[in-house]
C-alpha cells in the first residue's frame, strides 16, 4: 500500500498564547497527515527546512508566527521547496499579503491542500533573506529596544513605549543609493517586497512581490515629523508624498550608508548592527509559496475595512 504523503511542519511548542494553545490543538487534530517538528529555535528551524530542501521534500510548513516564518525561509532560499503557511502568530504580515487566512487554521490548511503555487521575489539585506521587508534605523531601533518581557507584559504597547525613547535619540544620517543611480539622504530607510508593513497598513502602495523590485522610503527628518507622517499614512492607508519628508522610490537594488552602527531588521527580526546594508539579490531570487489564486476575505478583514473607510473620512482633510 502507498501511503500518502506526510508534510513537515516546523513549529514552536512553546507559544503559550491562546493563539499557541488553539494551534498546538489543531496540529494534534490532524497530525495523521502532518509530520510535526518542534524547534527550539529560529536556527533549529532554518536548518531542518534547509535539510528538508536538501532532501529533495516538495513542501515544508510554517506553523507559527512572523519569527517562525523568516526562519523557515532562510533554510528554503535558493531551493525549489514550497512554503506552505499556517499563521498562527500575532500579525501574520506575510500570510496577510498573500491572501492566506490569517484567522481560521482550517481555511489555512485548505490553501495548503489546494496545492496552487505562486513565485514572490525573495531580496537579501547583507546577506540575510526576506519576503516582505526590511528597515533600517528607527523602526529596527525600535524592535532592538523592546525586549521580550515587555512584550509579554504589554503587548503592543511595549513597541510604542520603545518609540518614543528611540524618537528622544540624535539621528543617524544615511546615504541611500540604489542601482538606477538615484541618490537620496534621511535619517531612516525603509525597503518593501509586499505592500504590508507591520499587519494591516498598505505602506509601500506601488508594491508588487514579482517584479524584481524593492519599493523604498527614506524619511528625510526624525522626531515629530516622522511621527506625524507615520500616523497619517497609517491612517489615510499610504503615506501622501506630496505632503510629507517621505520619499518613495522602486529599485532593484539599493546601498545605504550611515555615520555610525545602525540597527537592521528583516522582516521583523532584529539581524545585528551595521554601517552599511546592501539590500537585493546577485541572482534573481524566487521562493515558492502555496498561496490562493485570490486573497481569501476574513471577518476581521471586513471589519478593518469598515474601520479604515471610517478613520479616512475622519482625517481625510487633516
Amino acid at each position: 500500500m502507498i501511503l500518502p504523503p506526510r508534510y513537515p511542519v516546523l513549529f514552536n511548542p512553546k507559544a503559550r498564547s491562546q493563539r499557541g494553545t488553539r494551534a498546538l490543538k489543531f496540529l494534534m487534530d490532524n497530525a495523521a497527515g502532518l509530520a510535526l517538528y518542534a524547534t527550539r529555535s529560529p536556527e533549529e528551524s532554518e536548518a531542518l527546512a534547509r535539510r528538508f530542501a536538501e532532501n529533495g521534500e516538495p513542501l515544508v510548513i510554517a506553523a507559527g508566527g512572523d519569527g517562525t516564518l523568516n526562519a523557515v525561509v532562510k533554510g528554503l532560499a535558493g531551493t525549489r521547496t514550497a512554503l506552505g503557511v499556517l499563521p498562527t502568530g500575532t500579525m501574520n504580515v506575510f500570510a496577510r499579503e498573500m491572501g492566506i487566512p490569517f484567522d481560521n487554521l482550517d481555511r489555512a490548511f485548505e490553501v495548503i491542500l489546494a496545492g496552487n503555487v505562486i513565485e514572490v521575489d525573495l531580496f537579501e539585506a547583507n546577506g540575510t533573506p526576506f519576503v516582505q521587508m526590511a528597515g533600517v534605523g528607527f523602526d529596527a531601533a525600535v524592535i532592538e529596544e523592546t525586549t521580550w518581557e515587555s512584550k509579554k507584559v504589554l503587548g503592543p504597547l511595549a513597541y510604542l513605549l520603545s518609540a518614543v525613547k528611540v524618537l528622544g535619540e540624535d539621528p543617524p544620517k544615511m546615504t541611500v543609493r540604489t542601482r538606477e543611480g538615484e541618490v537620496l539622504e534621511g535619517v531612516a530607510v525603509l525597503a518593501g517586497n509586499g505592500s504590508l508593513y507591520g499587519g494591516q497598513i498598505r505602506l509601500f502602495h506601488r508594491a508588487d512581490n514579482q517584479d524584481s523590485k524593492l519599493d523604498v522610503l527614506v524619511f528625510k527628518e526624525a522626531g515629530y515629523k516622522l511621527v506625524m507622517d507615520s500616523l497619517k499614512g497609517i491612517a489615510m492607508g499610504g503615506i501622501d508624498f506630496n505632503d510629507s519628508t517621505v520619499s518613495y522610490v522602486q529599485a532593484g537594488s539599493l546601498v545605504v550608508t550611515a555615520d555610525r552602527d545602525v540597527p537592521l531588521e528583516v522582516d521583523g527580526e532584529l539581524v545585528g548592527r551595521t554601517r552599511e546594508v546592501t539590500f537585493g539579490n546577485d541572482e534573481p531570487g524566487r521562493l515558492r509559496v502555496l498561496a490562493p489564486k485570490e486573497p481569501i476575505g476574513t471577518r476581521f478583514v471586513e471589519a478593518m475595512k469598515t474601520v479604515v473607510d471610517s478613520i479616512k473620512k475622519t482625517v481625510g482633510g487633516v
